[in-house]
């Protein structure tokens, strides 16, 4: 019986390090594409071919108010993981939930904000800067998407199983790629908006 169990725990062991792993590959692939899109972009920002520029578009309050929901929703994922990690299935849940409700409400003001570009005149087709930034700001707004999906998706899990090994393996794995979202959002916010306005 012990034998079993050393060999299950083993097998266990052996399939959290190959989707660890698995996971930080992803995440340093997804550091890559987005390192190219910032590069595209300090090439084409100036690139406005006679149309509107980055400092006379951009409302520097709105994207703060963006950041300021985005920075607070990974507050409160890294508190749901907590919850998590302490077996508090309600806490956890509540946590999630509220990050589930600032990421959609700072999906929501993007796209608020590229329809309102869009309705001005300044859409992806008007320049190589609008297009590098459409197409940047565009990814992270897909992958804020891929994460809210998945967020759902383990707020159902947690809800159904409970708080169980693998529930809360893939909750941290969820939580990294949240925080990663953000991180990738304050280089945004400093080197196109804020940069951008400031030029």
């Amino acid at each position: 019986m012990t034998s079993v169990s050393t060999l299950e725990r083993q097998n266990l062991i052996e399939t959290n390090t190959r989707v660890s792993l698995g996971f930080w590959i992803y995440l340093m692939t997804d550091c890559v594409l987005f390192a190219s899109l910032f590069a595209v972009y300090a090439v084409l920002h100036t690139n406005t071919v006679g149309g509107p520029s980055a400092k006379s578009i951009f409302d520097l309050h709105y994207v703060l108010l963006e950041t300021v929901i985005l920075l607070t929703s990974s507050f409160t994922c890294g508190l749901a993981w907590l919850a998590a990690k302490d077996n508090d299935k309600t806490k956890a849940l509540i946590g999630y939930g509220l990050t589930f409700l600032l990421g959609l409400c700072f999906l929501l003001l993007e796209l608020h904000e590229f329809n309102h570009l869009a309705v001005t005149g300044a859409s992806w087709r008007r320049s190589g800067f609008l297009s590098a930034y459409f197409t940047l700001v565009g990814t992270h707004g897909l992958h804020i998407t891929a994460g809210l999906i998945w967020m759902a998706t383990m707020m159902v899990q947690v809800w159904k199983f409970g708080l169980k090994p693998g529930v809360t393996r893939r909750l941290t794995l969820l939580t990294l790629f949240w925080h990663f979202l953000d991180i990738i959002w304050i280089f945004i916010f400093s080197i196109v908006y804020l940069m951008g306005v400031i030029k």
